[in-house]
């Protein structure tokens, strides 16, 4: 369990800097598309409620599929545990909050915020909104499953965009964000409970 992809060292700093290239990413392709990412991003009350109501849903799949004994489960919660594990758990929760939060912001900036409505002003909602979301499974696919179950995420987040009648991206930024956060805090427990069984 003490292997890893990344130094713990470099970590953070490197997964920050990672996601927070992808707003610039974000930029470049909206700039080619004619798209402002930050168009539909706007302070709300009531969207902040739905991003966190939102959340739960998405992390009670996540306590689930980790109860599943299944080894296609199995093989990413090993993968999980394997390459994140290491690192995760030298950081507070602070710093996963921080994590979790920029690659909310730049990843839906990217595939909510340009990607999709790209694709929708060609394609249309429906198959805009599939196709986007294929692509960011795609972009996600440390397994088969996983990609399939990061596309259906990635659905999920595109339809939390419009919910309530208002695009906002506010409503998926806050529901990415506080999953990967959450996520984060449960591997990180769950690694260091392997390390005290293990001592």
């Amino acid at each position: 369990m003490r292997n890893s992809l990344y130094k713990t060292d470099d970590f953070f700093q490197a997964a920050c800097l990672f996601e927070a290239s992808l707003i610039l990413v974000a930029m470049l392709l909206g700039w080619i598309a004619h798209i402002n990412p930050f168009e539909r991003l706007y302070f709300s009350t009531t969207h902040i409620a739905y991003g966190l109501v939102g959340t739960m849903p998405l992390f009670l799949m996540f306590l689930a599929l980790h109860q599943l004994q299944r080894e296609s489960i199995t093989d990413i919660r090993q993968f999980l545990l394997k390459t994140l594990g290491p690192s995760l758990h030298q950081y507070q929760w602070p710093h996963l909050l921080m994590l979790g939060a920029i690659a909310g912001l730049s990843e839906e900036l990217l595939f909510r915020g340009v990607i999709q409505p790209w694709l929708e002003s060609a394609w249309g909602a429906t198959v805009g909104l599939l196709v986007s979301n294929l692509i960011f499974g795609m972009t996600h696919a440390v397994t088969p499953l996983y990609a399939v179950l990061a596309a259906a995420v990635g659905v999920y987040l595109g339809l939390a965009m419009d919910y309530g009648g208002d695009r906002n991206l506010l409503t998926p930024i806050i529901i990415h964000g506080l999953y990967d956060f959450l996520a984060f805090v449960a591997l990180m427990r769950v690694y260091r409970a392997g390390l005290s069984t293990a001592a």
